[in-house]
């Protein structure tokens, strides 16, 4: 054929990193630590909840170049969505101050550069993609960090893309603000939910985007001409548990205050496992995930195999997955190709994973452990 038929914006987009390492593990006796899904069950009342939409009212299974700057690390679809959309991604990265040998690094301790920050923004930008809770480092943005990209975005009139799927589980007495509720925020911000986090069901792929209606009438447009599809059951089950959750809000007995205390304990333990083998922890404060720095084994296994372009961190997963029965996630696919280099020393780990899980890894981790000796 002489006619092309792929625009040419959709070109370098088509790797799935996701399908390279799912494809990896599944070929070996491993723990996965890699996906962030949850191996337990979602709470009783949300499966009631489903279960009485699918079995309910019968009507539930009818019919019924911009450049936009992305905070990196960022979830890998950012990018590709954004040339999907005919825009032109500009990345900006938290960086890590230093830290006291012996101490364990904090994801509050990755920061933007204010100057950098501003330097962005330019009178073609249209739009900033952000995540708190990050994924995947686990930040949760302070106030003030809220407020100098609040500040930004109303000087040079830009369309904030907030990405709050992780709101509900943030620890250590952190607080999730959404930057939709700053002044001047909310006619310019489009905040993004999904029940696979604030349930627990990552499968049922149900979301949400809140904002103001010159906006989303826009998003309600493309969305109705180009998935044709809702999962209303689902929808219907998201609906029931979020008004037994008012019920319970703020009260012991509430998912939103139990879960994130669960996870707390989940996450403390995976920091103590890693940090047998000489891994180092980043505390994150947020999300499913932790990532930790594998600059030791850089520098002491440097030549493992792999592609020369390979990223450090990808190359470390893969010995990992075949010779620890270990899986995580490279960082580096977190960030622009530019910027992979900077970062190719980190590995990302999901802690939201039931006790025996955490004990399987446990188990890896001290044979990991004695074979250092």
């Amino acid at each position: 054929m002489t006619k092309r038929l792929q625009a040419q914006r959709l070109n370098g987009i088509d790797h799935n990193p996701w399908v390279e390492f799912v494809k990896l593990a599944s070929e070996h006796d491993v723990v996965n630590l890699g996906q962030g899904f949850p191996d337990f069950a979602p709470p009783d009342f949300a499966m009631e909840a489903f279960q009485r939409a699918v079995s309910g009212d019968f009507m539930l299974n009818q019919y019924t170049k911009a450049f936009v700057i992305i905070i990196e690390p960022a979830f890998d679809c950012y990018e590709p969505m954004t040339l999907m959309a005919g825009g032109r991604p500009v990345f900006v990265s938290l960086k890590p101050s230093p830290i006291q040998d012996g101490e364990l690094d904090s994801s509050s301790n990755w920061k933007l550069d204010p100057t950098e920050l501003a330097s962005k923004f330019t009178s073609r930008t249209k739009a900033l993609v952000l995540n708190t809770p990050n994924n995947p480092l686990g930040k949760v943005f302070s106030r003030e960090e809220l407020e100098l990209v609040a500040s930004l975005c109303q000087q040079h009139d830009v369309v904030c893309i907030t990405d709050e799927v992780y709101q509900w589980l943030v620890y250590d007495g952190h607080q999730h603000v959404s930057i939709a509720s700053l002044p001047g925020m909310w006619e310019r911000t489009l905040t993004i939910g999904s029940a696979g986090k604030t349930f627990s069901v990552t499968g049922w792929k149900v979301g949400w985007v809140l904002g103001p209606d010159n906006i989303l009438k826009h998003l309600r447009t493309v969305h109705q001409n180009s998935v044709f599809h809702c999962p209303t059951q689902g929808q219907a089950a998201v609906a029931w548990s979020f008004e037994r959750e008012q019920l319970y809000f703020g009260q012991p007995s509430s998912y939103f205050v139990q879960f994130p205390q669960a996870m707390q304990r989940s996450r403390d333990h995976m920091i103590h496992s890693l940090q047998s083998v000489g891994l180092k922890p980043v505390i994150p404060h947020g999300s499913y995930f932790l990532i930790t720095d594998i600059s030791d084994f850089k520098r002491t296994m440097p030549d493992l195999p792999g592609t020369a372009d390979e990223p450090y961190d990808s190359r470390f997963v893969k010995w990992m997955i075949k010779n620890k029965g270990l899986v995580a996630i490279p960082v580096s696919i977190f960030y622009s190709k530019p910027h992979r280099k900077h970062f190719d020393h980190y590995i990302r780990f999901c802690f939201v994973k039931d006790e025996s899980t955490l004990h399987a890894m446990d188990e890896k981790l001290q044979k990991w452990k004695a074979e250092l000796k």
